[in-house]
């Protein structure tokens, strides 16, 4: 089973983007931070989410039992209804509906931000590299 932490930062709304992604499992832990365009705070976590099915897929990992973590309650929300009114989600939504049907096994989960920490530090380590490198 692989347990995945989620987690994105914005500086402004929107604004300069970041997410963080944990990885947990048999002989696997990894860690990064992914550069995202400007995004609204909520549309960082649908691009982080989908970042993650993206990185799952390319290592042939989306045939395994996985759990992925967010805090996100709009991001948990909108998956498990598998529907959103809002305009600005409906891309993100699509295209990780058109993914899903690759993972058998996946399960999103909301967490309080007090339990993922670690991807909210990656998240905003991606996002001051970024920062810097504008200026």
């Amino acid at each position: 089973m692989i347990k995945a932490y989620i987690d994105a930062s914005t500086k402004g709304n929107p604004g300069p983007s970041a997410g963080g992604i944990i990885l947990v499992g048999e002989n696997l832990y990894v860690q990064k931070s992914i550069v995202l365009p400007h995004l609204t705070n909520h549309q960082a976590e649908f691009a982080t989410f989908v970042a993650l099915l993206d990185d799952l897929i390319t290592q042939q990992k989306n045939n395994e039992a996985i759990i992925v973590y967010t805090d996100s309650k709009i991001l948990a929300e909108t998956v498990q209804k598998n529907y959103t009114k809002n305009l600005d989600f409906q891309k993100y939504l699509l295209n990780i509906q058109e993914k899903l049907i690759l993972f058998p096994n996946l399960y999103l989960r909301w967490i309080p931000e007090s339990q993922n920490k670690g991807a909210d530090n990656l998240a905003r380590q991606g996002l001051q590299k970024q920062l810097k490198k504008k200026n």
